[in-house]
């Protein structure tokens, strides 16, 4: 027998009543937590405003809430399945005909949308509100820092330095001993004021140097100067411009494959960006999976008894499921899993297992 439109309906809007509450309620612990940490974060500096916590708060909650989003879905199905179960409205499906997999089948419909929505619409969003966090953070807590960013036409750097910075571009790189070809570099004094600009054929990385090959030094009122080798500061090593190349969490979901593209291509490994990527592909499949799980746990008939305890197994195992997704992630970043297993595997475990359990308590 096929669900009527209007019980799907039904049952949907149910579920969704139930989930955007959940959701809500959760997403306002989050931003009160939050606000407590950052406030005690903030406490002993002196050029934080309130309002400028008020601002970090905001721009890292979208973040912090799509992280929320399976709890969420987990949450608001057991209340939907409950609530239903209770009123005795799944017992009369049940007798009209209707298996449990039928009337599920409506929510795992809404649960999937709900994460196509995440990944397509929100996490851009989220991923916005996020760079923006990351800049507030780098000016109140960690003060000045090296940047980098890559592109196709080649790599720029920003480096801070005592009394001043200089920005660094170079055409071509080899990641393997961090040589650049064809490098251009504008130094500053203070944050506006320029000193000079050296065009050097080859530089290398060494150790709190970057030591350059056949350089042009242009400055204003000053004669071009040219030099076979010259050194400047650096406090940067492969590891850190690596890690200064803008985060996952910070970039769109639509613009992740370009850039792991460009960021292969110049010889830098693209493995946390293309692993994020999956992640947020298998977002949709492990949403589905704690809907099974709320089904699993809450659609038994009330005499039966036990519906406490059986709710705290069911939280218990949703909440396993979910961090289990982390140790996958960090075994995807160590390189010990491929990115598709360690993406992927959490949320197509969670649904078999999900499934089994439905297929073991019901009957229909």
């Amino acid at each position: 027998m096929r669900v009527h439109p209007t019980f799907a309906a039904y049952i949907s809007r149910q579920f969704l009543t139930w989930w955007f509450g959940i959701f809500l309620i959760l997403v306002a612990l989050i931003g009160l937590f939050d606000t407590i940490e950052i406030t005690r974060r903030t406490a002993s500096l002196k050029n934080v405003a309130i309002t400028d916590v008020m601002a970090m708060v905001l721009f890292k909650l979208p973040h912090l809430a799509q992280k929320a989003i399976p709890f969420t879905i987990l949450f608001g199905g057991m209340m939907t399945f409950w609530r239903l179960n209770r009123h005795h409205e799944l017992v009369v499906a049940r007798s009209s005909g209707v298996s449990a997999w039928e009337f599920l089948t409506p929510v795992l419909v809404v649960a999937a949308l709900i994460g196509v929505v995440k990944i397509t619409v929100y996490s851009p969003f989220a991923s916005a509100m996020m760079f923006k966090y990351e800049q507030l953070e780098a000016r109140y807590f960690k003060g000045d820092h090296s940047l980098a960013a890559i592109s196709g036409k080649g790599l720029w750097l920003r480096q801070p330095m005592p009394g001043g910075n200089y920005i660094l571009h170079a055409s071509k790189i080899t990641p393997s001993t961090m040589s650049l070809q064809k490098v251009i570099i504008f130094q500053f004094r203070g944050t506006e004021n320029f000193i000079s600009r050296l065009d050097a054929d080859a530089a290398t990385l060494g150790i709190n140097q970057w030591h350059l090959e056949n350089v042009r030094v242009t400055a204003p009122e000053k004669p071009l100067k040219t030099v076979s080798n010259l050194s400047i500061p650096t406090n940067l090593t492969l590891e850190n411009i690596q890690d200064s190349f803008a985060k996952p969490e910070t970039m769109s979901f639509w613009a992740l494959p370009g850039f792991i593209e460009i960021l292969e291509k110049a010889g830098f490994s693209g493995l946390r960006h293309r692993l994020y990527w999956h992640s947020q592909l298998a977002d949709p499949a492990l949403l589905c999976a704690m809907i099974l799980f709320a089904a699993g746990f809450t659609m038994r008939p009330a005499r039966r008894g036990g519906a406490t305890g059986i709710v705290i197994v069911g939280v218990a195992t949703g909440v396993l499921i979910y961090f289990t997704t982390d140790v996958a992630y960090a075994l995807g970043l160590s390189s010990r899993l491929p990115v598709f297993l360690a993406a992927w595997s959490p949320a197509t475990v969670g649904c078999l297992l999900g499934a089994g359990l439905l297929f073991h308590l019901e009957d229909g």
